[in-house]
């Protein structure tokens, strides 16, 4: 068998690959974005390999990708182990569920954590044609996890691209919480469909409109952005109608510093019941805890949006506000959440756990974004050609 290194041509959408005493623990975000707020959770998010593919081009038969995850999990609360997908030209070969590695679990009820320690994974397509093909193994969108080896019975070459790049930014219903796999993922979902390359960066609890993660993307090759806010901001309470909208006016400035005409898609929350009408902070709905489905509330105040805090609507009405005031940018443009998921949707499929949006509702969001706005006529139609666009792949 041969061994091939981890490098950056091989390893697509992070941004940097930290060696460790296992071997490549994989970053979402530059070392000196990191520095500037080691926010515990956006540290751990980050890690997390959402949208990231160790991709080849190969003759061999069978290969090997070993792997040491990390997942989080709660006492008394079963959820489901990340999963490593893997394709084989485009067609889905093998869904692999971890099982392996080490577990941090937390008791909600009392804060105590406890640390396990387990073996290493190992992800084995085999039987593969031994002719040239593209083999890419979609890492896990929920778990850390270090890349260990990479084996083969012929030698892997990175994979030459010519997609057109796409830099997308949110919160964690774009990393792909409650989604069935990292590639059923809304974004994951939606670049295949739109004929795209992904560059994932979204944030499970942590997108906060911070300049660090402006200064990323203004400085990241891509031919489409697109920026989701408003669902964190809302969780945490962290900002008021004041300081929300210059807030956003000033990541969009640094972004067009480094991209003055790539066409970018401002998009507004999608539905929501719970922040609605009533502002944050979230919260865990005690009544969840101990059973199979822990469920999220909002804490705040109806009305208290009369004193400038933010609710979901609120968000809507100042980000439609904002886009008429930078009217004079024909490369920035507003898609409202709710046409990817609204109201009716929510009575259809309502969110599982009051937040995040089940595996059927990721794949509803993922189809309706990409075809409003990779469509010919939509916002990313002139980067994308008509022959990477795949309806109803």
């Amino acid at each position: 068998m041969i061994d091939t290194p981890f490098t950056p041509d091989i390893v697509r959408g992070a941004a940097e690959l930290e060696q460790t005493p296992r071997g490549v623990r994989i970053h979402r975000l530059p070392s000196w974005a990191r520095r500037q707020f080691p926010d515990p959770q956006l540290l751990d998010r980050e890690a997390q390999p959402s949208g990231v593919r160790v991709a080849v081009r190969t003759t061999a038969t069978r290969i090997e990708l070993v792997t040491h995850p990390s997942h989080t999990s709660f006492r008394g609360t079963e959820r489901p182990r990340g999963r490593i997908d893997v394709f084989v030209d485009g067609e889905l070969r093998l869904e692999d569920e971890l099982a392996g590695g080490d577990a941090t679990v937390i008791d909600p009820a009392n804060g105590s954590v406890q640390q396990i320690s387990g073996p290493a994974q190992s992800t084995v397509v085999d039987g593969l044609p031994a002719t040239s093909k593209t083999v890419e193994f979609f890492l896990p969108h929920n778990e850390g996890l270090e890349l260990v080896g990479l084996s083969s019975d012929a030698p892997l070459h990175p994979v030459e691209s010519a997609k057109p790049r796409w830099v997308h930014h949110g919160s964690s219903i774009s990393q792909g919480s409650n989604a069935a796999s990292p590639s059923a993922i809304w974004p994951a979902l939606a670049a295949r469909r739109g004929g795209v390359e992904l560059r994932n960066l979204g944030f499970g609890g942590s997108c906060f409109i911070d300049p660090f993660v402006a200064r990323v993307i203004r400085d990241e090759p891509a031919e489409c952005i697109s920026l989701k806010f408003g669902i964190n901001t809302v969780n945490l309470d962290a900002m008021r109608v004041r300081t929300l909208v210059p807030a956003i006016h000033g990541f969009l400035d640094t972004v067009r510093d480094g991209h003055p005409t790539t066409p970018i898609v401002l998009v507004s929350p999608i539905f929501c019941g719970i922040h609605e009408d009533t502002a944050g902070p979230g919260g865990i709905d005690p009544a969840s805890l101990g059973t199979d489905q822990m469920k999220f509330t909002a804490t705040g105040t109806p009305g208290d949006e009369a004193l400038g805090r933010l609710t979901l609507q609120v968000i809507r009405r100042e980000m439609r506000s904002l886009m008429e005031r930078r009217s004079d940018d024909a490369n920035l443009f507003f898609l409202d959440g709710l046409e990817l998921y609204g109201e009716a949707d929510a009575a259809a499929a309502p969110l599982p756990d009051n937040l995040h949006p089940d595996a059927a509702t990721h794949r509803l969001i993922g189809e309706r974004f990409a075809d409003q706005v990779f469509a010919a006529s939509g916002p990313f139609g002139s980067v994308v050609r008509p022959s990477q666009v795949a309806p109803g792949q």
